[in-house]
């Protein structure tokens, strides 16, 4: 274990995710990559979790201290009592940094500052034009992500598209701070044959079910088209939804609904050995399925947004796709025509994971923040970034 240089070690509380070790979307991958990275250069972390997803209940799990709390279980509360809650009690608690994910928490900064603790606050995307988030929901997004760039010390972004929207609508700084990824060279084949699937016989969407993902768009697209190749759609959503059911009703035995792939090696078997990964995600900023599709080396076809854009280096390590069925199903008739630039995509595909995505070099600019905000310093020991080894 590193040592803190004759200080007290750095504490830091990390709220507004599901919990550790709990991997469902891009904010608990987070916790876990990040926090796991914190605690093994020498600092304290402490994650609050769901109670209610948390059959077990352990104090801590690879040195990760971890409080788990209640919720109003409810679709649109569920989140945000849980963030109340977790913020109050933190902010009774030694802690150094309170660190808090979701612009929808934004609010709960007022909380912090009457205690006087140091935050900081990844603000993630543009949550009030989801259209999941209608009238109410969409106007207490765009005020809770006002009051975040005013109540909480440092605002972080993960994109630099993200950073120029803060900065035009809220006239707020912020860091960006990139989400990492895990780049990878291999993954079983043998894998996919559980689902009767085989290498570059499918094209595949991974993210949540719901409409700001635009899973509609790209499965309608694909029915249109007259591909041979299967759709595989990996993901759901943890609730009975009208939009969900529409979508699984769709007549095409070329369409398959696995629904959520917990397996990490099962996961990457799928990216891996598919002829092309179809990313329709339109209103964040580093999107992490992207990230996982570019570390194991897929052939991308993306919605044409600039957040996309700027991942994939304005169309240098994908293609792009205008938001209309015609066009998707025109890309992937294309794509199929495109063997070899889709093969050429695939051998450079790793080259977009810069460092700017390294999870190693993302938690050591996390952990200047946190030493920022508390005066605290650690011993930081270096480690050899993913992409220079996979580049080896």
């Amino acid at each position: 274990m590193p040592n803190t240089s004759g200080e007290d070690k750095l504490k830091v509380a990390i709220l507004g995710a599901k919990g550790y070790p709990y991997v469902y979307g891009g904010y608990d991958t987070m916790v876990k990559e990040l926090g796991e990275r914190l605690q093994e250069r020498g600092v304290e972390v402490t994650v609050y979790c769901h109670s209610a997803l948390f059959d077990e209940q352990p104090e801590e799990v690879n040195g990760i201290k971890l409080k788990y709390l209640p919720a109003i279980e409810t679709k649109s509360l569920t989140q945000l009592t849980h963030s109340f809650l977790s913020m109050v009690h933190a902010c009774f608690t030694d802690v150094d940094v309170i660190f808090v994910v979701n612009s929808g928490n934004g609010p709960f900064g007022m909380i912090s500052r009457i205690f006087r603790k140091p935050t900081a606050i990844n603000v993630d995307g543009l949550e009030w034009l989801r259209p999941k988030w209608k009238g109410l929901g969409s106007r207490y997004f765009k005020f809770a992500s006002r009051l975040a760039t005013k109540l909480y010390d440092q605002v972080i972004n993960d994109s630099d598209e993200m950073q120029r929207v803060y900065k035009e609508m809220f006239n707020a700084q912020s860091e960006v701070i990139a989400y990492g990824a895990n780049p990878s060279l291999m993954a079983d084949p043998n894998r996919i044959e559980k689902w009767n699937l085989y290498p570059e016989g499918y094209f595949l969407i991974v993210g949540r079910l719901v409409p700001d993902n635009n899973a509609d768009l790209l499965i309608e697209g694909f029915v249109k088209s007259n591909s041979k190749r299967k759709l595989v759609i990996v993901g759901d959503v943890p609730f009975q939804d009208d939009y969900v059911d529409k979508l699984k009703s769709i007549d095409d035995k070329r369409l398959l609904f696995t629904g959520y792939v917990r397996d990490a090696e099962d996961l990457a078997a799928l990216y891996q050995n598919s002829y092309a990964y179809i990313h329709g995600h339109e209103y964040g900023g580093t999107n992490p399925a992207m990230l996982k599709a570019l570390g194991f080396g897929c052939a991308i076809l993306a919605l044409d947004t600039p957040f996309n854009r700027e991942m994939l280096q304005d169309g240098e390590h994908g293609w792009f796709i205008k938001k209309n069925t015609l066009a998707v199903a025109e890309c992937i008739a294309n794509s199929e025509s495109a063997h070899a630039a889709m093969e050429q995509l695939r051998k450079t595909s790793r080259n977009g994971l810069t460092e700017k995505y390294d999870w190693e070099i993302v938690t050591d600019k996390y952990l200047e923040v946190f030493q920022r905000l508390s005066g605290k310093r650690v011993t930081v020991p270096r480690k050899v970034s993913q992409v220079d080894q996979v580049e080896k």
